[in-house]
């Protein structure tokens, strides 16, 4: 099996343990390129040849829950989630797998209270919310902040993949790099929301497929999966219930459970990639279902990435320390005898990247045309507005491929790069939070806390930075879940941790476990957004529009008085019908509502809604 002197990593660009590709691989691998384009040509041959923004942007509002929760799926399980998660298990052992447990709340909450409120709302873009709820401001901010968190984001997972396969095979680096931007902007510019589903159902198979391949083959090599367990146990990798409450432990029980929830819920509840395809089901209920069709597989997902680790334990012991290529490295060498097999993984790993990339083309495409083009030309035709969005994501499609190239020059700033995408998550949950959640919320209220919760991200997430790099360690931060590259030497990206003191005062805030950014930050721009409201004068319910608040906190003070209850401003229920229409502002007090009447303008829908189920 090719064992190495213990501590070597046996990947770098000039090792001589490379391994190389053979033709039925780069078969394989082109397979997948051209099943994609493929897909993304006959949707945009077919049915309604994408002549419509609703088609473009949201399949139409025709999608069913099987391709819209595997696409909800494959969307964050990028490449570097499948070669990171093995190598976590790998070196430091199971207790990752309790993530597995955040799952649920991560996912019950957006399928009953996010789905519900986007949904009935008619909404394209996530975004158009905060208009709703508070005003155009808060729409640009959040909008803003999303753009920036997916840009730098696309590039470095467009980029990483490349790397490892290039360290491990000596595939051009820049060949793959290409391949995949051109192919994915090619079939999300043609095929649009339709093509991009269909394309992450094909791709989450081809994911399945190689990732179920190295676990079969390598643990038959192994000895079987009772031999790899058993070598597990022995090699202490088999971790028991942490329930350590310290936040600044990396991983317990509590920060994958707890925390891990708050991830699940920034990356599910209210990211503009997976609300789109909450949006492009054609029923509230297909979108709910798909939200419990994910659950059981990324139960699965999270079980082979671990079982990937475990048996490259089993393979290897602790005679080599860890780094992200070491997973394409032992893929290799698994599958030295079996052409093609190397190909299939690769193809999975590439399937990863390409979900990712494509979701982010497309989310960036809607939320540009509908947040920050299309209320300010009310006049554009139909057709220009869809032949302006196809635009933009052949445009975005550009920009990820010139993100790929700066990331190939960003040395040490890369770190910084990678995390920006978990520190934007938890200010924006928290922003949805408090606009859904807490009627008396106002539009000051929102835009100071998103800047507080932001400068908080940013603060926690530079010092963190700033504090490795003064006290090298070898642990990365994590970003969605997934293990991510360690500055400077990107051949090396994940090794060992070395002990340190324990941190106080405004160091152990520094240190503050990855798995809580999300809780922390969220829950800073709710707490700052009240405090703020309040004091400049909470919103007032003839300023509240129907809908765009779930009605939680009207259901837990039920015990208060009446009068209290109006002052807060509490909902009992939620719409099911969307916008008021016209006829109906003539017989309400929403009549004199102009943020309603503007709402109306930017959504374009003319719907009624049964008033009987709005209480204020």
């Amino acid at each position: 099996s090719g064992r190495r002197p213990i501590g070597e990593c046996p990947l770098t660009p000039s090792s001589s343990t490379r391994m190389h590709f053979t033709t039925p691989d780069y078969v394989i691998f082109a397979l997948l390129l051209v099943a994609s384009t493929c897909i993304g040509l006959f949707y945009a041959l077919s049915g309604g040849r994408q002549r419509t923004t609703q088609e473009f942007l949201l399949a139409d509002r025709s999608m069913s829950c099987l391709p819209v929760s595997l696409s909800l799926l494959a969307t964050f399980q990028s490449a570097v989630a499948i070669l990171g998660v093995p190598s976590e298990i790998y070196t430091y052992g199971t207790q990752y797998w309790f993530l597995g447990v955040s799952y649920f709340l991560g996912l019950l909450i957006p399928a009953h209270v996010f789905i519900p409120v986007f949904y009935r709302l008619r909404l394209t873009s996530a975004y158009e919310y905060l208009e709703l709820r508070f005003n155009k401001t808060v729409r640009i901010m959040g909008t803003v902040t999303f753009i920036f968190q997916m840009v730098i984001y696309m590039g470095v997972v467009l980029y990483a993949p490349a790397l490892a396969l290039n360290a491990v095979t000596g595939f051009d680096l820049w060949g793959a790099v290409l391949a995949m931007g051109l192919v994915c902007t090619l079939y999300t510019t043609l095929g649009g929301l339709k093509a991009v589903i269909w394309t992450d159902v094909f791709q989450t198979i081809v994911m399945f497929a190689g990732q179920l391949a190295v676990i079969i083959v390598g643990a038959h090599q192994a000895g079987g999966m009772g031999q790899v367990w058993r070598k597990a146990i022995n090699g202490s990798r088999i971790a028991s219930l942490d329930l350590n409450p310290d936040p600044t432990e990396r991983h317990t029980f509590w920060t994958l459970g707890v925390g891990g929830v708050f991830l699940m819920l920034a990356l599910y509840g209210v990211n503009q990639a997976q609300v789109q395809r909450y949006l492009s089901s054609r029923t509230e209920r297909e979108a709910v279902m798909s939200c419990y069709v994910v659950f059981p597989c990324q139960q699965v997902v999270l079980c082979l990435g671990c079982l990937m680790g475990l048996v490259m334990f089993a393979r290897y012991g602790e005679d080599i320390s860890s780094c992200l290529q070491m997973v394409l490295y032992f893929v290799m060498d698994v599958f030295r005898d079996l052409p093609g097999l190397p190909g299939l993984f690769v193809a999975c790993l590439f399937s990863g990247a390409l979900s990712t990339i494509s979701s982010a083309f497309n989310s960036l495409a809607t939320v540009t045309m509908e947040d920050l083009i299309r209320p300010y030309c009310p006049a554009m035709t139909e057709a220009k507005a869809t032949l302006l969005s196809k635009g933009l994501a052949f445009a975005y499609g550009l920009v990820c491929l010139a993100m790929a190239y700066t990331a190939s020059h960003m040395g040490s700033v890369l770190q910084a790069a990678l995390s920006i995408f978990g520190m934007v998550g938890g200010p924006l949950l928290g922003l949805f939070c408090l606009g859904m959640f807490f009627p008396w919320a106002n539009s000051t209220g929102a835009i100071v806390g998103l800047a507080a919760g932001l400068v908080m991200a940013f603060w926690i997430g530079i010092g963190n930075f700033v504090s490795r790099m003064a006290v090298p360690t070898t642990l990365p931060p994590i970003i969605n879940g997934t293990a991510m590259p360690l500055p400077g030497n990107m051949t090396t990206l994940i090794t060992l941790i070395t002990a340190k003191p324990k941190p106080t005062g405004v160091q152990a805030l520094y240190n503050l476990s990855y798995l809580w950014y999300s809780a922390h930050n969220s829950t800073t721009v709710v707490i700052v957004g009240l405090i703020v409201s309040l004091l400049t004068g909470p919103m007032k319910e003839k300023d509240l529009i129907p809908g765009t608040v779930f009605p939680v906190l009207g259901n837990l003070l039920f015990f208060l008085p009446e009068y209290y209850r109006e002052i807060l401003c509490c909902p009992k229920c939620l719409n099911r019908g969307g916008l008021l229409d016209g006829e109906i502002l003539t017989q309400h007090k929403w009549q004199s509502c102009s943020e309603l009447r503007r709402s109306l303008v930017i959504v374009g829908l003319n719907q009624s809604l049964d008033c009987d189920c709005v209480t204020l």
